[in-house]
């Protein structure tokens, strides 16, 4: 049962100066509005109770989705979750993406929610970091100090822990234009749809002549914060993609997670699964590289 509201100050800036003041100003006693898909129902449940709420609703200018093939996806701080999966060229340049976010079961939570603020939650089980991170993406981060370009895997310091101060916020997200022979594969395993992931592992590979060039491997739900398996793109890097390759950075990408036993699955477990949908998402997105 949701307990009365505290009492707390609500702002609605029409310019991000204006906003970082704000926040400024209260600083660990405020929190930005976006969504609201995590902040409302906290401060309903008294687990969070800011002094200073400062809505974004009023800056449209952080409303936008932009691709171009030669720069790449650029995702602003109001763009919701559904917008992201509607969008044609996510569908189309950036699957890992599409995928990711459709994995999402409530259409609710991503007509509300979006990206910037799923990754500000800092879960460890995000379907929409792991993605990310695979994809090489980047923040831009507004505060009153000059911008910032953080990258993904650089964002999260714990379990609901970020990098970001008082004063900041995260105003856009960048995925960098995936290369020629590039191939990319999202899997998760739950209970059932509407369930947190026990694993997440996103993969993209850029292939020539059958040699593995570059390779991301995020994972989720499998350590304190959504990681990259650098171990296991190294074992891949250089090499002609075959089983026995293959099979061995699934291995080392096992070997170097730190998953916990809840009330979801046993660290025995994820280890395993790890393994097993590493190797699974690697050979997806083998098949799916383009010339």
């Amino acid at each position: 049962m949701y307990r009365v509201l505290k009492h707390f100050e609500y702002f609605e800036p029409s310019t991000i100066e204006e906003a970082v003041r704000i926040l400024s100003k209260y600083g660990n006693n405020s929190k930005p509005l976006a969504g609201g898909v995590d902040l409302i129902p906290k401060m309903r449940r008294h687990e969070l109770s800011p002094e200073c709420v400062v809505s974004l609703k009023k800056l449209p200018a952080l409303d936008y989705l932009k691709a171009d093939k030669g720069t790449g996806l650029r995702i602003g701080a109001l763009t919701t979750l559904r917008a992201i999966e509607l969008s044609s060229e996510v569908q189309k340049d950036y699957k890992i993406l599409y995928d990711a976010v459709h994995q999402i079961a409530s259409v609710q939570v991503k007509t509300m929610g979006t990206a910037v603020g799923n990754l500000c939650v800092a879960t460890p089980a995000s379907d929409v970091a792991a993605a990310l991170l695979a994809l090489g993406a980047t923040l831009k981060i507004t505060g009153t100090g000059p911008e910032k370009m953080v990258p993904v895997e650089d964002f999260f310091i714990g379990v609901g822990q970020t990098m970001l101060k008082p004063h900041e916020l995260v105003t856009e997200i960048s995925v960098p234009a995936l290369s020629a022979g590039s191939g990319s594969a999202f899997l998760n395993l739950s209970r059932t749809k509407a369930d947190i992931a026990k694993v997440i592992v996103a993969v993209t590979l850029t292939i020539v002549n059958n040699v593995c060039k570059e390779a991301k491997i995020a994972l989720g739900s499998v350590a304190p914060t959504p990681v990259r398996s650098n171990k296991a793109e190294e074992a891949l890097k250089g090499h002609k993609m075959e089983p026995k390759v293959i099979d061995r950075a699934a291995e080392i990408a096992a070997e170097g997670i730190t998953p916990i036993t809840d009330i979801r699955s046993t660290a025995e477990y994820r280890k395993e699964t790890t393994r097993i949908l590493v190797r699974r998402a690697i050979e997806k997105a083998l098949a799916t590289a383009t010339a």
